[in-house]
């Protein structure tokens, strides 16, 4: 169709990839046996002591099998749809009769619920009939649609079953006829962005245009002026202040938008659906707006950890380099965002900056969202918490220092599942006769290479060892391209075939090693990846960060925690030439290396009782301190817990 598409990698179908072992196999397995069966619950309000969800009650009260009021937030349809979709991926790859079965019901369930006209949104069938498409700002409409969506193309891509698609296909066509630049439709677009990248899953599964004209337009009219939001408001009787602009996205023209503004996870979600647009429609210019909305938040607003957003008001960006770390806000659905919108990038440009993002999000302010027995979330993942702070200083009140079994806005579990459910889809890509690695997991892909069958298989225990065995099984001599990213954090990066080493400096692609050669069945492919500690140091104007550093080792964020290191880690300094000891500790946190070094903890001897003094003799008294995987903080006691510390 274009340029952009001609180019484009393909991701593998899910169904075509299985994690076999090591790392995010854990993590597999905990989806599916205990995280989606305790949301089920939770979506039902069968677990004491954690908010009510009200969720299922609400379709039940909408399709008119009980009686009641609509409860929850305005958007609750949307934690239904985010678990449908996890359940989706988990059935493409663990098949589960039961699981369907539930699955199957509450789809009947949704699908009794929706209306004649293709309505769906129990908010508004059950508490406010006579106001549907009144409030695109804050009602959170088409955001709700765009996760049905999600689900139904999930959902049929997994089991083949359609029921669920047709009622979204229902759904997008009454959209499609209120809204749309042709006369007599509304000019409206969502107030949270997500229908736009979930109509073109719905293109690209039904062939159906009206679904990407209709997500293009979204997008196209974001933005210009009068700003629909202030003409809605206006009708409403209500009123809108030009301040909140930004904080929706619509402050300027998608196009001519060059920094991240307002909420995060809204914006996250807007430059997927650009780059989805771009690719369908050939949209160059879209691109590089993506482009450098990329490079805004990758080089100025993003945390060491993935994390995005750095303020509570509006759970939003704010300005350059401007990065606090105990009052960060960092939501989990913003990573998960991040992640989304790494992934569309390294599809249409396959440069290992975009793979280095997203593997970063991943293995820390992702994964960090989630407890480690798979039931308790943090919705904020901060980078310093001082736990009396939190409880006691309202302007840190947002940051929790322990995990909640749920929220009254419950966005981030859901999103959570849906995210490790579907992992397999963000390892490989293919392109003609090249098979990118972009995620070193211990697992096997099944793909066809120039119309051979293929399969390769990873064993590799990263990331706590740098060595990846890659198993290349052909159906029979095959020659294609093996694209292997060298991740920008490793200094040495050693590959082998067959035993022989081979120089890669010449044949390295935007941070990929592409090994192109007649491959044969067995043939076996070793990756060495250095692993050394590193420190790190933020931009000079991280002021919060300055005269600190973070520790790193392969794609993994350290930090400190009380129960190892006592309490006022603020006292700990490093010096510049202390020695770094990896260890695997296999009995503790589910398996992890820690990191242990000499450090040094400030001594101010016998303070007294005076606030301020002049002249304070400062000693240095010797310290051996434990750094502990940052995702895995908070799941043993509460404490304190500290990524940048001082360097001495």
């Amino acid at each position: 169709m274009n340029n952009i598409k001609r180019v484009q990698l393909q991701p593998i179908p899910l169904k075509q990839v299985k994690i076999s072992g090591g790392f995010w196999s854990k993590y597999a397995k905990l989806i599916k046996e205990v995280t989606i069966p305790y949301q089920w619950e939770v979506l039902n309000d069968r677990v004491p002591g954690v908010p009510l969800s009200h969720a299922i009650k609400n379709f039940r009260i909408a399709a008119g099998e009980m009686e009641g009021e609509f409860a929850g937030m305005v958007f609750q349809d949307s934690d239904v749809y985010k678990w449908l979709e996890a359940v989706s991926y988990s059935l493409a790859v663990y098949p589960d009769p039961e699981l369907e079965k539930i699955a199957d019901e509450v789809i009947d369930l949704i699908a009794r619920a929706q209306q004649s006209d293709g309505y769906l949104n129990t908010y508004f069938i059950i508490k406010e009939p006579d106001k549907k498409w009144t409030n695109l700002r804050d009602s959170h409409e088409l955001y709700c649609a765009g996760h049905l969506i999600e689900a139904a193309v999930a959902y049929y891509e997994a089991t083949g079953k359609k029921k669920l698609l047709d009622v979204a296909c229902r759904f997008a066509d009454h959209i499609d006829s209120i809204f749309g630049p042709e006369p007599g439709k509304k000019r409206g677009y969502p107030g949270h962005e997500e229908i736009e990248l979930a109509l073109v899953k719905l293109y690209r599964v039904t062939g159906e245009e009206k679904y990407l004209r209709l997500s293009k337009y979204f997008i196209d009219e974001r933005g210009e002026k009068p700003l629909y939001f202030e003409i809605e408001a206006k009708a409403r009787g209500d009123e809108w202040d030009e301040q909140w602009a930004s904080y929706f996205q619509v402050h300027l023209p998608v196009r001519e938008q060059t920094s991240a503004e307002g909420h995060a996870v809204r914006a996250a979600y807007l430059y997927s659906g650009m780059v989805d647009v771009a690719v369908e429609t050939g949209d160059e210019s879209l691109i590089q707006a993506c482009k450098k909305l990329w490079d805004n938040i990758t080089t100025k607003r993003m945390y060491i950890t993935g994390g995005i957003g750095s303020s509570s008001f509006g759970e939003a960006f704010t300005f350059d380099f401007d990065l606090p770390n105990d009052t960060v806000y960092a939501e989990t659905c913003a990573a998960i965002g991040l992640v989304f919108f790494a992934h569309r990038m390294l599809q249409i440009d396959p440069d290992r900056r975009y793979a280095d993002v997203m593997e970063r999000a991943l293995y820390n302010s992702v994964i960090s969202g989630m407890s480690l027995d798979g039931k308790k979330y943090f919705y904020v993942n901060p980078l310093e918490v001082w736990p009396e702070a939190c409880e006691k200083n309202k302007v840190k009140a947002h940051v929790k220092y322990t995990r909640q079994p749920w929220f009254k806005c419950a966005c981030c579990p859901p999103n959570l599942a849906r995210l490790l459910a579907s992992l397999g889809k963000y390892i490989y890509s293919i392109r003609d006769n090249e098979l990118y690695v972009h995620l070193y997991v211990d697992s096997e892909v099944q793909t066809k290479i120039s119309e051979n069958e293929v399969k390769v298989r990873q064993e590799t225990e990263y990331p706590w060892d740098g060595r990846i065995v890659i198993n290349i099984l052909p159906e029979r001599e095959l020659d294609f391209t093996l694209a292997l990213r060298i991740p920008g954090w490793c200094k040495d990066a050693k590959v082998s075939v067959n035993g022989e080493e081979i120089d890669i400096s010449g044949i390295m692609d935007k941070g990929y090693a592409k090994i192109k050669r007649l491959w044969k069945p067995g043939d076996r492919i070793e990756l060495l990846l250095s692993m050394t500690v590193m420190r790190v140091k933020a931009n000079p104007n991280v002021r919060e960060d300055e005269g600190r550093v973070a520790i790193q080792r392969g794609p993994v964020i350290y930090c400190l925690e009380e129960m190892d290191n006592g309490p006022n880690l603020n006292n700990i300094v490093l010096p510049k030439e202390c020695k770094f000891e990896v260890k695997y500790e296999k009995d503790l946190l589910n398996g992890v290396c820690v990191i242990e070094t000499e450090a040094e903890r400030e001594d101010y001897g016998s303070w007294g009782e005076e606030l301020y003094k002049v002249d304070v003799n400062v000693s240095y008294k010797p310290v051996r301190i434990k750094f502990i995987p940052y995702f895995a903080w908070a799941n043993r006691a509460p404490g304190e817990m500290m990524v940048w510390v001082r360097e001495k």
